[in-house]
């Protein structure tokens, strides 16, 4: 920013009249700014500031400025007074940042001196002002206070509200991260959500409502932190950027508004970006109006905030600009001028005016405009200049079609990626040089530019935003020849300049052309959607082929026209049998081929390892055995080294073509594939474990991706064009390099030269995502030099037959066919029937000749008769009727016609064709808007004859009615159907149209029949003869030139249509068998609102389709069946098709009873091709992902074979699958997965934390289990509220289970609520998909069940409870027994406390002895300090032992972000089993058996927080003032006043007592907050206890046993029950006798063992607090049994903002009495020591 201070001038002149009104005005770089007028005053003071915005240019040594002072005129021009100029060139030096200039001399127009300019102050603050920023031209700037805006807010403490919005992040540093941002502002933090990749887009809002004084909150800083959220590590935070509140309230409209602010690593300020993120923030104070948005201008550089002491640097980026070709038509021939218009001469091609633009980080820059010219050379280099690290990847360039009255079009964009241009040398470690980078360099090369089709029309295009870059463009829109070099620093003298001849010289040599051969085999077309008229497919590359284009020579570019015939099941195929449609295309390009042969080398290396990746992953998912993954890894590692060293990267000395870039790419891949090869030998020597060496493989893999990225492809991509009629509907884009063949090696020959390849095309700026398949094509494409097309006939199988075509038509007049009746057609046509054509005016071109005469050869596939392909049929009729407005009807003059009125026979001549037999008579068709008759009613309004629309009610104004009569019929089967047609090979019609049928009919008025002359190659043998058809075949001259017309466009106009038809015919076609089978799906996505599918599967297969059944409501359908397709008929040579199969296609649909099926996603899977019948081994079934609009969508098990019949022997197949049903075939054996019947026991024991649904709360809820087919369901919960638990808690399913872990369906839970009215919605599911950890042995031990004698008791009855509670006198009466005197007694514990406490136990249990001396002397107990959670501790298996807690979450998931919603957890758990498969054996005993009761109790619960370790700091000195909140249930404890002051390792040392009911209040909530005195204090951080499992696990954790049992002293027994009670329960659960005690309580036997109290207390001090010996021997008994002993556990603390960081640890134990087992022992003290006076 540049302020100028406009203070006061002295002495101006005066004027005649009165005094002058100066006004000053400031001119800087053409922008200028003025002062207000001062009235009738010659020494006027103005102290005004003028800000101009820098831009983020800099200043340099040449920058000025002009101050001029005018005298003001209300009406008319202001008068010049005087004029001044200022040097800026002390800013440029940087040593300054202000400077006054006094006493500047005004000079006049004639250049006196008059009057001097009193102070002007300059001040110059870096692109908008931001703060202390330094860049490389201007070191240490210095922040002044800027306090203009804040005077008028009153100094006490008031609202502001911040808001800021996140929009989203650029350029984030690392690989597949998830980040989340964080927004802290005054102690409130809010995060956004989590999204995937590194330019995440986020859009969210947060608005922080603060109450402080202006002054304060001025000097509050607003954090942005950026962190990954997928890592666990603590060095997940990825960048920060810091800003005081005050800087945006200064900013006008307190306001910075879509700001790009640079991430930075706070504790390293010169690492430099590490990510950019845009985002707006406004102070709003009281009264304050929110600013507007404004449009989104992308500019980042001149928007960036950047942290202090990043430096970024100067760059200038040059730009050649050289010419471009074949740029479309953009203009109408109306503005021609007036002799055009009237059939002159002007040439209609060359109407465009282009100009480049090339766009970097918000700067723009354009060429000239070469005006009406479609080839033009603009030889213009532009320099851009810009900052770097940028947050721009990409330079766009466009090219615009100018125009004078509208605004500019967009021809074409392409986008130059630097990342891909330019390499940082960071990624080739241990290499010699490893300073391998480059700066970004480019060509000379020609870029391609995609975007709408080519052809002009007047009116607005459809597909105008493909021009700008968005979406995939779908046709070729010429090129341009560019060069980028990239200079360090200095300045560009100019953004725009010519270049010099030398340089245009020098690009000559990259601009040579050689000619290739293109030719592409139609095998099929198949899925097409829906019949229509004839289609044709157009192949093009660049402009050669594109049959609208006038500027190449015409070519054999377009199929013929045929029509698409039903497949019987779903969709249209084109008939095309045994004649292939071929197309061949000769182009000129330069010859880039050391490029495409490197780009190909390394594809090869790398598809071929990911093949080997792909089985690798299968199989270790397969559980595979070790030795047979040791072979496919071998196999991996071996073809990889092997590949690396056997294909060498051509060398480029001596190519032509060779730009900078190759070179350095050169140099980088040689290097990368020598680094892969070095880590493979490595690896190969090294490796242990085949698993691991997974993620190394990928990583080779992702770099061998990197490594196969070329962006100077000057060769443009293969576009094939499907046309229905004349339109153009659907398309795909093939990359040249994928079919282009080459010389060096086989190698680097595309991946499909010369092979077929399955393509799917799509609609243009498709917005579903490619829902639909329009089309699938098979086809195969071979692209060579033209000196190597001798090459081609390797690659080309069948016949290929070129022939000449045109039709003669005839019209019937009065009963007689002849010519006379055609109208405006001709005699001999094309097929369009638009060009006139004669036989004599055909010549062959070059180096052809003709092959035998004319002859009348009809043509099968454009007639289709519309029953083709289907083995039902209705046949229609409409019966019209007439009359005068409220007359009588009476039959119309044409009385049966079809739908759209054309005259048809009536349904008494309407005979059933050969091979059909009637169904029924005909009838009326009611089933639709007509009245009970049949009728319906229209209106006819001039000029149409026919009614527009129908209704079905009739009023007086009607004249017209119609109603349809239909009749069915039925293929008979086996039955031939009559394909005779005319003798004479005539098509007939009804009207001059499209649709001809063979058999003549009474309605019929147009005929035609095709003739055909057959050419060969004069000299030549082999297919490769067809790439000599250029040209046409001979033009006819003479038919316009009666007209007034332009001839030669004429002929180019006929020429067109003209082009010879090539074709492929093969003599042998064979017959295949296909079997597909589709087993089972997983994970679908949900259609339906009630969160499940009911999904079928379309399967095809090239012309064959078939469907599955439909499996209702589930995502995981089953559907085990076997397609079987009998007779497959393909052509060409059985081999190639083994190598390259077709591939079968499978669509799941959702089967929905109301409107259209939905599709749910699209998978492939390739078949298994066995050509001999010894060839052994069926086809594995494996999970193809599902993809639905390009994201995945579940996976389907599914595998195919394709078995080659030998002529007329079936007996070789294999055998025919099991049928269910009547028609269904089974997944046979041997291929489907083996199975087992497998018992899976389900424990449910209740639903926790359920969210509403729909607003209102889950009240009654079951739950449904399902797996495979079964399913099983529990009782309804009656009282959510009171007792969350299943009535009936344990569930028996019986499936048949695969026995491979890999086959298992998920197991699924459905938690469905009953609803008034009968509506049963699902509130939330779970799909569990891994079952392995269920599985158990279930005659391991009966034992197993027990669960903790706590829990026993509360299933007992209530009478032995009683008994326990009068437990406290006995508890009295034995301590006096034990210590005769109880004084002695009361006296030595008063003693003790002073010496020990609970704290000498905990310093003696973590080993500090010197603080607990006293204590260890004495023998007492110690305790067990686990470092972790309870959890955590192997043995107690996470105290999931009763059940486990799954996730709810709810169906369609509608944004699809990466937080799914959670909706409540279910508690439960499983047990699988197999069972016996002879119903003899008895089944084995139930596993979940003796459970405690699922009531809801109340429970005392304690909570001893020791202490907390190694806190996150939340105060600015370091440290911390934390104290303890708990919440548990509705009740909350919040222990503020006991806080610990400056802090991070406090010592709480406090217990808590609460109440609560289980299961309901379940999670206890324990968190650590930071106490400050102003601001809101902060959450550290929480850890949640889920008591429900503490209380119900059968290690006993509701209270950890002690080593010893005292009945006094610090250690007193602090359980309910006593340890002999304890154990009599724990015997009776492990089902063993109950443990007897003799010998006065000195020995027990229990579980067949003797044990003596003497072996356990042998070298044990017993000292007075102990309690009686039967209760000692009890508890030194229990605790061999594996309980939970006495302990601390340490839980880790976690902030809901970074939920996978660790906060600091928290040392604790939890306590839990159930009520109605008594009151619970005295408490531990734990209170901290207090220091000595």
């Amino acid at each position: 920013m540049l302020r100028v201070a406009v203070e006061s001038a002295a002495g101006l002149p005066k004027k005649k009249l009165g005094s002058p009104d100066p006004t000053a005005s400031v001119v800087f770089k053409d922008e200028k700014k003025k002062t207000k007028p001062v009235n009738s005053e010659v020494n006027p003071v103005w102290n005004e500031t003028l800000e101009f915005d820098l831009k983020g240019v800099p200043l340099d040594s040449s920058s000025y400025i002009d101050v001029i002072v005018k005298d003001h005129e209300t009406l008319g021009k202001d008068k010049l007074i005087g004029s001044a100029k200022v040097s800026l060139k002390d800013f440029a030096s940087s040593q300054i940042k202000s400077l006054p200039v006094k006493n500047l001399a005004l000079v006049d127009e004639n250049g006196k001196n008059i009057g001097v300019t009193g102070g002007e102050e300059g001040d110059v603050t870096d692109g908008g002002g931001q703060g202390a920023v330094t860049s490389p031209g201007e070191p240490g700037q210095k922040l002044r206070p800027r306090t203009r805006k804040r005077h008028n807010l009153a100094n006490k403490p008031q609202d502001f509200q911040i808001r800021v919005r996140v929009i989203e992040g650029r350029q984030l540093t690392g690989n597949n991260i998830k980040p989340v941002v964080k927004v802290h502002v005054c102690g409130e933090t809010h995060r956004t959500r989590i999204r995937k990749g590194n330019n995440p887009y986020f859009d969210e809002i947060f608005f922080f409502n603060i109450n402080m004084l202006p002054s304060e909150l001025f000097d509050e800083v607003i954090s942005f932190r950026v962190y990954n959220s997928n890592s666990f590590r603590a060095d997940c935070l990825m960048g920060e950027f810091k800003l005081d509140i005050g800087y945006i309230y200064d900013e006008p409209a307190h306001c910075i508004m879509k700001k790009w602010i640079l991430l930075n690593d706070p504790d390293d300020s010169s690492s430099g970006a590490k990510g950019y993120l845009k985002v707006s923030m406004f102070v709003l104070g009281t009264g304050d109006e929110p600013p507007e948005q404004d449009n989104d201008k992308d500019d980042v550089e001149s928007n960036l905030l950047l942290p202090a002491g990043v430096a970024l640097r100067w760059v200038t980026l040059k730009l050649k600009v050289f010419r471009a070709e074949d740029i479309p038509q953009m203009d109408d021939s109306i503005t021609q001028t007036l002799k055009a218009a009237f059939g002159g001469q002007e040439n209609k091609k060359n109407l465009v005016d282009p100009f480049v633009e090339a766009w970097f980080a918000g700067k723009k820059l354009c060429t000239q405009i070469i005006e009406k010219n479609a080839n033009p050379e603009w030889n213009q280099q532009l320099s851009l200049q810009v900052k770097f690290p940028s947050m721009c990847e990409r330079i766009r360039l466009t090219v615009f079609d100018w125009d004078r009255i509208s605004g500019n079009d967009a021809i074409g964009t392409t986008y130059l990626d630097l990342t891909k241009v330019a390499s940082s040398g960071g990624e080739t470690e241990e290499t010699e040089n490893s300073e391998m980078g480059f700066l970004p360099a480019f060509g000379p090369c020609y870029i391609n530019l995609y975007g709408s089709p080519r052809e002009f029309s007047g009116l607005s295009d459809p597909y105008e935003d493909l021009n700008l870059g968005k979406g995939e463009g779908v046709a070729y829109r010429g090129r341009i020849l560019v060069e980028l070099s990239t200079k360090l620093d200095g300045k560009a003298d100019k953004s725009v300049e010519e270049i010099s001849s030398d340089d245009i010289l020098v690009v000559q040599k990259y601009q040579r052309r050689r000619k290739y051969c293109l030719c592409a085999v139609f095998h099929s077309a198949t899925m097409i959607q829906e019949p229509g008229e004839p289609i044709q497919f157009e192949v093009s590359i660049g402009n050669y082929g594109n049959k609208n284009d006038l500027t190449c020579k015409p070519l054999a570019s377009t199929t013929q026209y045929s029509c698409a015939v039903f497949d019987g099941n779903n969709y249209y195929y084109l008939p095309w049998a045994d004649t292939k449609p071929v197309i061949a295309i000769m182009s000129f390009w330069e010859d880039i081929s050391h490029r495409l042969d490197s780009l190909n080398i390394i594809l090869y290396i790398s598809n071929r390892l990911q093949t080997n990746l792909s089985v690798l992953k299968s199989a270790v998912q397969s559980k595979a055995t070790d030795e047979r993954l040791v072979e496919i890894w071998l196999k991996l590692m071996n073809q990889l080294m092997e590949d690396i060293s056997s294909v060498k990267i051509p060398d480029l000395e001596g190519k032509p073509n060779l730009t900078a870039l190759d070179i350095q790419m050169k140099l980088l891949r040689d290097s990368a594939l020598k680094n892969i090869m070095k880590g493979a030998k490595h690896l190969f020597e090294e490796a242990t474990d085949v698993k691991k060496c997974l993620s190394i493989i990928e990583g080779w893999l992702d770099k061998l991706k990197q490594l196969a990225e070329e962006s100077q492809i000057s060769m443009p991509d293969v576009i094939i064009w499907m046309l229905r009629g004349e339109k153009r509907v659907v398309y795909t884009r093939i990359p040249a390099h994928q079919v282009l063949y080459s010389s060096y090696s086989e190698q680097a020959c595309g991946q499909y030269c010369g092979k077929t390849q399955t393509v799917f095309m799509k609609y243009p700026m498709d917005n579903k995502k490619g829902l639909k398949i329009p089309v699938q094509l098979r086809v195969n494409m071979w692209l060579g030099l033209a000196t190597e097309e001798k090459k081609f006939n390797h690659y080309a199988e069948g016949m290929f037959n070129v022939f000449a075509e045109l039709y003669e038509n005839q019209a019937q007049v009065l009963g007689k066919w002849g010519t006379t009746g055609l109208l405006n057609r001709s005699k001999f046509s094309d097929v369009t029937g638009k060009v006139k054509l004669k036989q004599e005016y055909f010549l062959p071109p070059v180096g052809w000749e003709w092959e035998g005469d004319w002859g009348v050869d009809p043509e099968k596939t454009l007639l289709t008769e519309a029953d083709a392909g289907h083995t039902e049929f209705v046949d229609e009729v409409y019966e019209n009727e007439t009359r005068l407005p409220g007359g009588e009807w009476k039959l119309a003059a044409e009385p049966y016609t079809d739908v759209n009125g054309e005259k048809v026979q009536g349904p008494t001549e309407i005979e059933c064709p050969p091979g059909w037999k009637w169904e029924d008579n005909w009838t009326f068709d009611g089933n639709r808007a007509v009245d009970e008759k049949g009728w319906e009613y229209g209106v006819t309004i001039p000029p149409d004859d026919k009614p527009k629309s129908w209704v079905a009610t009739e009023k007086m104004y009607h004249i017209h009615r119609r109603r349809r009569m239909i009749r069915p019929r039925k293929r008979i089967p086996g039955a031939k159907t009559a394909d005779t047609g005319d003798a004479e090979g005539w098509e007939y019609s009804s009207l001059i149209g499209w649709k001809f049928h063979r058999q003549q009919r009474s309605s019929d008025t147009f005929r035609r029949r095709r003739w055909r002359r057959k050419m060969t190659p004069a000299d030549r043998v082999g297919a490769s003869a067809i790439f000599k058809l250029e040209g046409a075949l001979g033009v006819d001259m003479e038919s316009k030139s009666d007209e007034k017309g332009n001839k030669a466009e004429a002929s180019v106009k006929q020429f067109g249509a003209n082009t010879p038809t090539v074709s492929c015919t093969y003599d042998q076609s064979n017959a295949y068998h296909l079997r597909v089978y589709v087993y089972q799906a997983r994970n679908l996505t949900s259609l339906d609102k009630d969160s499940f599918s009911d999904p079928y599967v379309h399967v095809s297969f090239l012309r064959h389709s078939q469907t599955t059944e439909t499996v209702r409501s589930t995502l995981n359908p089953s559907w085990d069946q076997t397609l079987i397709f009998k007779n497959v008929e393909i052509y060409g040579d059985p081999q190639s098709l083994a190598q390259n199969p077709p591939v079968v296609v499978m669509e799941i649909f959702d089967s929905d009873q109301v409107g259209k099926d939905e599709m749910l996603g699209r998978s492939t899977c390739v078949p298994l091709v066995k050509l001999t019948s010894g060839m052994d081994g069926s086809p594995k079934l494996l999970w193809e992902p599902v993809i639905h609009k390009n994201a995945p969508a579940g996976e389907v098990l599914v595998a195919a074979e394709l078995i080659l019949k030998t002529k007329g022997n079936d007996t070789e197949l294999p055998l025919v699958p099991p049928k269910r049903g009547e028609k269904l075939y089974m997944v046979p054996q041997g291929v489907r997965p083996v199975v087992q019947l497998t018992a899976i026991e389900v424990l449910a024991w209740g639903l926790r934390n359920m969210k509403t649904y729909q607003l209102a709360p889950v009240t009654s809820p079951i739950l449904v289990v399902e797996c495979g087919e079964e399913r099983v369901q529990t009782a309804v919960i009656k009282n959510m509220k009171k007792c969350p638990n299943f009535p009936g808690n344990v569930l028996l399913l019986k499936v048949l289970l695969p026995k491979e872990e890999m086959y298992t369906p998920p197991i699924v839970l459905k938690v469905i609520d009953h609803r008034p009215f009968g509506r049963k919605p699902v509130v939330g599911q779970c799909t569990i998909s891994s079952l392995e950890e269920f599985r158990c042995d279930p005659y391991a031990t009966i034992a197993e069940v027990a669960m903790s004698s706590k829990v026993a008791l509360m299933a007992a009855s209530p009478r032995d409870l009683h008994v326990n509670i009068d437990d406290g006198r006995q508890h009295l009466l034995e301590a006096q027994l034990y210590h005769e005197h109880e004084t002695i007694h009361f006296v030595i514990t008063l003693q003790e406390k002073e010496t020990v406490d609970w704290w000498s136990k905990f310093y003696a249990s973590v080993g500090e002895s010197e603080k607990c001396r006293p204590y260890l002397d004495k023998g007492y107990d110690t305790l067990e300090v686990y470092d972790h959670e309870l959890e955590s501790v192997k043995q107690f298996m996470g105290l999931t032992d009763f059940c486990n807690t799954f996730k709810l979450h709810r169906g369609k998931n509608e944004s699809d972000d990466d937080d799914p919603a959670v909706v409540g957890e279910i508690k439960g758990s499983f047990k699988m089993y197999p069972l016996p498969d002879d119903p003899g054996v008895p089944p084995p005993p139930r596993q979940f058996i003796e459970l405690p009761d699922s009531i809801s109790q109340e429970c005392v619960v304690r909570i001893y927080v020791v202490q907390a370790i190694d806190m996150q700091p939340k105060d600015n000195n370091g440290k911390c003032d934390p104290y303890i909140k708990i919440s548990l249930g509705k009740k909350s404890v919040d222990d503020r006043d006991n806080y610990v002051p400056y802090t991070l390792n406090p010592v709480f040392g406090r217990m808590f007592e609460i109440t609560c009911f289980l299961p309901q209040d379940k999670d206890l909530k324990i968190a650590v907050y930071d106490f400050d005195l102003l601001s809101r204090d902060e959450k550290v951080g929480e850890t949640v206890i889920d008591l429900e499992n503490r209380l119900l696990s059968r290690f006993g954790s509701y209270c950890g046993l002690a080593q010893t049992y005292c009945i006094s002293g610090t250690n007193q027994w602090r359980d309910q029950l006593k340890p002999s009670q304890i154990l009599e329960q724990l015997a009776r659960w492990k089902g063993l006798s109950p443990p007897r005690s003799e010998d006065n309580g000195n020995t027990l036997s229990f579980g067949g063992r003797l044990y003596c109290l003497s072996d356990f207390e042998a070298n044990k001090e017993i000292h007075e607090h102990l309690g009686p010996p039967s209760e000692r021997i009890a508890l030194h008994v229990l605790r061999t049994q594996g309980l939970v002993p006495e302990h601390v556990e340490t839980r880790t603390l976690y902030s809901s903002f970074q939920p996978t960081l660790p906060q600091g640890k928290l040392q604790m134990w939890v306590d839990i009495f159930p009520k109605r087992l008594g009151p619970p022992g005295t408490p531990f003290d734990i209170s901290p020591r207090k220091a000595k006076k």
